[in-house]
């Protein structure tokens, strides 16, 4: 009897297993699962922090659902930003399950599964919004919603143990500067009928109020470009923010302006958006960078990709000179679109110090509004709603918080906000909500070619080889006796210059030599115990003289006579 009760609360619950965009932004991606369905929402990436030494990006570990591949309904992507589709030319290399988004979102998926030769394999299907698709024990609906990026969809998930609804990256903007504001009253609708759990973005929990309209950007770039008639205008966005494009591209035309598209994420999104018809271009407004020259600079707008400071993006190229086809010149106005992303400020200053060191002058007042609900619009979506159950998502553990705080603000029970973390398995039902388990959760590292082949191991090392070099320790041994035949040599790189330290590595050389010695005169065959002894001689040394620790790399070459 109590097994059968036991099997019953189970089967009234649903498994709820963020695998990333917990204590972080970026890298979302959630599973849902009942029983022999695993359906999983978004698919992001992540860019790597600073100690993450020579990684492109990072990836959400998909062991669990490697483990539970014949589970895998599909994937259902609620927009097309890096930090909610970058990763699924990825991870579809390794499920191969169907995709489901919006118009423009599969538009940019299909870009990346191009680049990755993936798209023959993998199946997509674009859904409208009010539309419902089945997957296995799942239906999900995609609810209209805004944000920076057009078809962002809110999910209504129906599972057998109750209603989810997944906001995605939402804001509520009653102005949009194309198609239709959040389809608020479909939220209410589903509040009457009963909502289990909400997961509401919590990117800006912590600010008070409304954001702004995106169309009040389109006011403030109208100012700009009538106070800078005499002067030529860059533009730094996000490449996938279309609508601030698009108000970009009206300000232009207004003003009889040609416009440049530069950085090839920014083509890429363009492209895609122009023809599915989310961006709308007039006549002869788009130009190519090499007909610059044919324009006098007053007549033109350079829109690019680079406003978080990225090294190789179009805009930090040609701050550092370097870029081809534009050179800054004194009197451009530099309007910088965009909020620097925690992480990147010292990156952003840096290019406007550069911008400014050329005569260019830095607009980046009001010229920005956030894609993310602030704490009133989070309000409303709870009101609306009526959650049981609260899911602060998407956002550092600090945004989680403050999520959590509205929720009970708003009479949400303390102990029906659920706080998790990357990697738990929480069961959720209408009798309460328990943490059952964790799943592997975490960053998977891409370097180049290689998916995960770079672990903590390999950083730890990189990092110790970028702040105190290596120093290599090359001998020559003749095979069976074990006579030093050559060297030892030692071999310095990013320790120290070694044509002003002569002193040291003469010392350093007669440490090894010493060190050596004593194990050949000690009859030391085994080449590892060699090594150690080499390896601790000279640390010890260079601490003492230094109080550096180098990577030191004994190697011991063997002749035969």
């Amino acid at each position: 009897m109590k097994k059968e009760k036991e099997q019953e609360k189970n089967r009234n619950r649903v498994k709820i297993i963020p695998l990333g965009g917990l204590e972080q932004i970026g890298m979302n991606m959630t599973a849902f699962e009942y029983e022999d369905s695993i359906i999983v929402v978004d698919c992001g990436m992540a860019f790597p922090s600073d100690d993450m030494l020579g990684i492109d990006l990072v990836i959400p570990d998909i062991s669990y659902l490697k483990e539970n591949i014949e589970k895998v309904k599909g994937f259902v992507i609620t927009h097309g930003h890096e930090d909610h589709i970058g990763a699924l030319p990825y991870v579809l290399r390794e499920i191969k399950a169907p995709v489901y988004g919006t118009k423009l979102t599969i538009g940019l998926i299909e870009t990346k599964l191009e680049e990755h030769a993936l798209l023959g394999d993998v199946r997509r299907k674009v859904v409208k919004h009010g539309q419902t698709v089945t997957l296995g024990c799942f239906k999900i609906e995609f609810i209209k919603t805004n944000h920076s990026i057009q078809d962002a969809s809110a999910l209504a998930i129906f599972t057998p143990a109750g209603t989810i609804v997944h906001t995605g990256d939402f804001k509520i903007d009653y102005t949009p500067v194309f198609g239709e504001p959040a389809d608020l009253p479909r939220f209410a609708e589903l509040g009457r009928k009963g909502v289990l759990a909400l997961m509401c973005d919590s990117t800006n929990a912590i600010r008070p109020g409304f954001t702004m309209s995106e169309k009040t950007v389109g006011e403030r770039f109208d100012a700009i470009f009538s106070q800078h008639s005499k002067n030529r205008i860059l533009v730094a966005t996000f490449a996938s923010n279309v609508d601030r494009v698009q108000q970009i591209i009206n300000s232009a035309h207004k003003y009889g302006r040609k416009v440049v598209v530069e950085g090839r994420s920014m083509v890429n999104v363009i492209g895609v958006a122009t023809e599915l018809g989310y961006i709308q271009i007039p006549d002869n407004t788009l130009i190519d960078i090499d007909d610059l020259k044919n324009y006098r600079p007053e007549q033109t707008v350079i829109v690019t990709t680079g406003s978080q400071g990225e090294s190789m993006a179009a805009l930090s190229r040609m701050a550092a000179g370097i870029h081809k086809k534009v050179t800054i010149m004194p009197g451009d106005a530099v309007i910088m679109s965009s909020t620097p992303i925690p992480g990147n400020e010292k990156a952003v200053a840096n290019v406007i110090n550069e911008l400014e060191q050329k005569g260019a002058e830095v607009i980046n007042r009001d010229t920005h509004v956030s894609g993310h609900a602030c704490q009133e619009e989070i309000k409303l979506m709870y009101s609306l709603v009526q959650p049981q159950f609260a899911i602060p998502v998407h956002g550092e553990y600090r945004h989680l918080m403050a999520q959590k705080n509205i929720a009970v603000s708003l009479g949400i029970p303390k102990e029906n906000v659920v706080i998790l973390h990357s990697g738990d398995v929480v069961e959720i039902g209408e009798e309460g909500f328990e943490v059952t388990g964790r799943v592997p959760s975490g960053g998977v590292l891409v370097d180049g070619l290689g998916i995960g082949d770079v672990g903590n191991i390999v950083l730890r090392d990189r990092q110790n080889l970028a702040q105190n070099g290596i120093i290599i320790v090359v001998l020559t041994l003749e095979k069976y006796t074990n006579q030093l035949l050559a060297g030892p040599d030692i071999i310095s790189r990013g320790f120290v210059y070694v044509r002003e330290s002569e002193d040291l590595m003469e010392e350093a050389q007669n440490v090894v030599d010493d060190a050596v010695q004593d194990c050949l005169e000690g009859n030391v065959t085994d080449w590892g115990k060699i090594k150690h002894v080499i390896r601790d001689s000279l640390s010890e040394f260079l601490w003492k003289r230094m109080k550096r620790n180098p990577m030191i790399l004994p190697i011991i070459m063997e002749v035969d006579d």
